[in-house]
């Protein structure tokens, strides 16, 4: 049995296909995290596993969304409107002709996308580099986040260790640590 399921990601809404590695079927409209080539996201499930279509693995999809999980996503979401009105504001203040679009905040709380319409010129450039290391070293939440990416020690993600109910973020993602990379 198939264990893909089509997944948006992203605030660009990607669209791809992604390998739940508990072989949870996962129905249309759950909230998941994934592993994408970016590094962790939440995406939306749009269809589940189909027998008949195989297509390659665009990422993971390692657990459904806690209640953790949402805390966690509305600091990031006041992290990431708090860098949006810092870059608008640099970018009138050096008055550089650029369009700030939108400011995405990935689920691993280490990385700001900033999306412009325009020339991304080196001023540009500076100004989003300096933005992103700001925001990024403010959020204090890096315990939960390492948890989420490495798990909740030695040996997590192995049979000897699933279930261990250690990690900070539940042993949901133990199983999906072995399978990282």
């Amino acid at each position: 049995m198939s264990r893909q399921h089509l997944v948006r990601v992203g605030a660009l809404g990607a669209v791809g296909s992604f390998t739940s590695v508990d072989a949870v079927l996962y129905p249309r409209a759950s909230r998941v995290v994934v592993r994408t080539g970016r590094g962790l996201e939440v995406g939306e499930v749009l269809a589940g596993p189909d027998t008949e279509t195989h297509l390659d693995s665009d990422g993971s999809i390692l657990r459904g969304i806690t209640v953790e999980d949402h805390l966690l996503l509305a600091r990031l979401e006041r992290n990431r409107a708090e860098a949006y009105e810092a870059c608008a504001s640099r970018l009138a203040e050096l008055n550089l002709s650029v369009a700030l679009m939108d400011v995405e905040q990935l689920f691993d709380a280490r990385t700001l996308v900033f999306y412009f319409l325009g020339e991304m010129t080196p001023e540009v450039a500076a100004v989003t580099a300096e933005l992103a290391e700001l925001y990024e070293s403010r959020v204090q939440i890096q315990k939960f986040v390492d948890a989420v990416n490495e798990g909740c020690g030695p040996g997590c993600g192995t049979d000897a260790a699933a279930g261990c109910k250690t990690c900070v973020a539940g042993c949901a993602i133990s199983a999906a640590c072995s399978h990282k990379h």
